[in-house]
């Protein structure tokens, strides 16, 4: 029953079936490192980072210290014509983190506006390179690229383009899906090889179809974390960056969920041994604690920006692009915060240390119970994936979700997957908890 004390008619919630949420709230009120309290007292455990966002756990003083001393200091400031201290604070530490000579950082707020961002980004340079009439973008099936319209055309999750198809961009092809049910089934932990080659058929389909001289930019999330935690094959990424160059086509990766240590590491990137001409980024670089987003680009394409109008008069702008509160100094005030204690407390060597002992739970506790057709994990995510109720797709997940909120661990349904993801901080205990949780209602509802 809903709490009295709730008014729950206003609020239009976001991904949520609002008619069963208000039937059977789930309201949190106060947070501290793995767990959630609700409104009515109970402790949840966040199995999946609060969406992938609190890396480093709960209610982190340096970071809460650091937002209040700036708040203090500088509460906000225009990002045009002018900026602040601390927007070229975080820029530097996360060019430094970021590979190759991904050096330019230009920020947004979310992830949705960093994808779309970077497609901005990707038109502005090829026009500036005299190739303007490079304006085909290539994504892949079941990708997420957030909720804006650039998002949506390059992602390929139906159920987020179905309403929205008239107005999503005409020049959008996709790659296929990258995952095999059957012989990838139940991966630990490994790069799944493939007999074939999953990126020759943009080689050999999509760029002859569109002609290579008309594609700006192939976008893809190095693994695809929205959908439900699908790994690309071995030696997959690395051959999309050689057909990209190989046609002068930008790669960007998606990195909103698989940056910042989600994988052992800074980036899917550097995973992989990939570097993209961009990269985006968002949730954890803030803890989840404030909203900030962004693009890292290239010298190169800087470069090319800036020569460009090198010819210019000193007052033009180079990029008709920006946000309101790109690089707010209090939202940069908690990246610099969180990349610190990242750093100081080696989070991202530990979310890979944990993440072995994630997949290895996940698989041997939940491999043999009824539904389950897959369970796929790497890094410090896995998901579970189960067969879907005849004429009901998704609510297997779902109700399996519900079951495991009302005994006290917070997972995420995906489709039919089931993924748990939680903060770098977890222990065995806590991931032993998740696994007997999961399983028990994944038993409830064969």
């Amino acid at each position: 029953m809903a709490d009295p004390t709730f008014n729950m008619d206003h609020q239009w919630l976001p991904f949520t079936p609002n008619r069963s949420f208000k039937k059977d709230p789930r309201i949190f009120v106060a947070a501290d490192g793995m767990h959630f309290t609700t409104h009515d007292g109970r402790q949840i455990l966040d199995g999946i980072s609060s969406l992938w966002c609190v890396g480093a756990g709960h209610n982190r003083k340096p970071i809460n210290e650091a937002i209040k001393r700036q708040l203090d200091t500088l509460d906000y400031a225009t990002a045009f014509q002018a900026s602040n201290d601390q927007a070229f604070q975080a820029a530097e530490m996360i060019a430094a983190m970021a590979p190759g000579d991904l050096n330019r950082v230009l920020f947004c707020n979310s992830g949705s506006e960093a994808a779309d961002t970077s497609m901005k980004v990707a038109l502005a340079y090829h026009r500036a390179r005299g190739e303007g009439h490079r304006n085909v973008f290539i994504g892949r099936e079941k990708g997420y690229h957030g909720v804006g319209f650039g998002g949506m055309s390059v992602g390929g999750i139906p159920a987020n383009r179905k309403v929205f198809g008239s107005a999503l961009l005409p020049r959008v092809d996709h790659l296929r899906f990258i995952h095999d049910p059957v012989k990838h089934a139940f991966i630990n932990g490994v790069e799944p090889e493939w007999a074939e080659d999953l990126a020759a058929e943009l080689e050999n389909r999509i760029l002859p179809l569109h002609d290579p001289s008309n594609i700006a930019a192939v976008i893809v999330e190095p693994v695809a974390g929205s959908a439900g935690w699908y790994l690309p094959p071995k030696g997959y990424l690395k051959r999309l960056r050689e057909i990209c160059d190989r046609h002068g086509i930008l790669l960007i990766f998606d990195e909103v969920i698989t940056g910042f240590g989600r994988l052992g590491c800074n980036f899917g990137a550097d995973y992989y041994g990939v570097v993209p001409d961009m990269l985006t980024f968002a949730k954890c670089v803030t803890n989840g604690v404030i909203p900030l987003g962004g693009v890292v680009c290239t010298d190169r394409i800087y470069g090319a920006m800036m020569d460009a109008n090198a010819n210019s008069p000193d007052y033009a702008v180079e990029f008709f692009h920006g946000y309101t509160y790109s690089g707010h100094p209090v939202a940069c005030a908690a990246a610099i915060a969180t990349l610190e204690l990242f750093k100081q407390e080696n989070l991202f060597e530990r979310a890979g240390q944990m993440g072995a002992v994630l997949g290895d739970a996940l698989h041997g506790g939940l491999k043999d119970l009824p539904n389950v057709v897959g369970i796929r994990s790497l890094g410090l995510a896995g998901a579970v994936e189960l067969a879907p109720v005849a004429g009901a797709p998704g609510k297997r997940a779902y109700d399996i979700f519900m079951t495991c909120f009302h005994n006290g661990v917070l997972v995420r349904p995906a489709g039919e997957n089931i993924v748990v993801c939680p903060p770098y901080i977890v222990e065995k205990e806590h991931v032993d908890r998740m696994v007997d949780v999961v399983g028990d209602a994944i038993c409830k509802h064969a």
